[in-house]
C-alpha cells in the first residue's frame, strides 16, 4: 500500500458512523491520517473518533449532516476548507429492496440521490480541490451487483452501475492531475447496514459475508494502481461470470430468484 499521506493529512469518510465507512476510518487513522467523520449520528461518530485517537494519536474532526439536504455537500466542504484535505471515501449510500412499484417514490429518489447525485457532487467538489493542487485521492462506493439489472433490488443496481462507470471513467481523466480515482464493489459484507436493511433477509441469501476489514483493505491496496477493486476471489469469480459468460436474460432470472427469495413479504412469491 502506498503512502496516503502522501494525498494529504486529512481523510473524508461519509457513512462514518458503522460497517465500511467506520473500517474505512480505522485503517486510514492507522495507516496515520486524521479523519473526518461524516454521518447522522453524532453518538456514534464521537464514540469512534474517541477510538481513533485512543489507538492512533490521530485527530479527528466530527461533521453531523444529512447528505440528503439541500446543500449538504457544499456544507461539508465548508465545514472542511481548513483542513489539508487529501481523500474522500463517498461511503454513504442507502437501499430499499423489493418491488419498485410497492416503495414511495420519494424512498426511491432518496436511493438516485445518496448513491447517486451525492456522489458525483462529492467527485466533483474534491475533485477539482484536488486537482488544482496536483494530488488528491477520490473512493467511490459501488456494488459487485452494478454487473447486472437486479430485480428486488433495480433502482440500487442501477444507480451503483452508475457510479461504477462515473469512477472508472474519472480515474482516466484525473490521472494525469495527480489524483487516483477507484472504484471499490463490494459483495455481501458482515455489517450492521446488511443486518438491517429493512424488507430482506440477507442470511437467506447464499454466498460468504466478508469482513469489513478485507474489504476496505482491498479498497486500499489498490488505490493508485487499479480503477476498480471488487475484493475476495469468490467475488471477483462471481463478477467475471455474470459480466461475460452468463447471458443477460439469466444473470437477471439469477438474481430475480436469489433476492426474490430473501425478501420479506408478498415480493418474495413472484421469484
Amino acid at each position: 500500500m502506498k503512502d496516503l499521506r502522501a494525498y494529504g493529512s486529512y481523510a473524508v469518510v461519509t457513512g462514518a458512523s458503522s460497517g465500511i465507512g467506520a473500517e474505512f476510518a480505522r485503517q486510514l487513522a492507522a495507516a496515520g491520517l486524521d479523519l473526518v467523520l461524516v454521518a447522522r449520528r453524532r453518538d456514534r461518530l464521537a464514540a469512534l473518533a474517541a477510538e481513533l485517537a485512543d489507538r492512533h494519536g490521530t485527530a479527528s474532526r466530527v461533521v453531523v449532516l444529512d447528505l440528503l439536504d439541500d446543500g449538504a455537500v457544499a456544507e461539508l466542504r465548508a465545514a472542511v476548507a481548513d483542513l489539508d484535505v487529501g481523500m474522500v471515501v463517498a461511503n454513504a449510500g442507502t437501499s430499499v429492496p423489493g418491488v419498485l412499484t410497492e416503495h414511495s417514490l420519494a424512498d426511491e429518489l432518496d436511493v438516485l440521490t445518496l448513491n447517486g447525485t451525492v456522489t458525483l457532487q462529492l467527485a466533483h467538489g474534491f475533485g477539482q480541490d484536488f486537482v488544482r493542487r496536483g494530488r488528491g485521492a477520490v473512493v467511490l462506493l459501488s456494488s459487485m451487483i452494478a454487473a447486472v439489472p437486479v430485480p428486488y433490488q433495480a433502482n440500487f443496481a442501477a444507480v451503483k452501475a452508475y457510479v461504477s462507470s462515473l469512477g472508472q471513467a474519472l480515474n482516466h481523466e484525473l490521472k494525469r492531475d495527480g489524483v487516483d480515482v477507484l472504484v471499490l464493489s463490494p459483495g455481501q459484507t458482515r455489517t450492521e447496514g446488511l443486518d438491517n436493511t429493512p424488507g430482506i433477509d440477507f442470511d437467506r441469501l447464499v454466498g460468504h459475508k466478508m469482513d469489513p476489514s478485507r474489504v476496505v483493505r482491498a479498497a486500499l491496496d489498490g488505490l493508485g494502481r487499479r480503477a476498480h477493486v471488487v475484493p475476495g476471489v469468490v467475488n471477483n469469480v462471481a463478477d467475471l461470470m455474470s459480466r461475460y459468460l452468463m447471458p443477460r436474460r439469466l444473470s437477471v432470472r439469477m438474481y430475480g430468484r436469489l433476492i426474490g427469495g430473501a425478501l420479506v413479504g408478498d415480493a418474495r412469491s413472484v421469484a
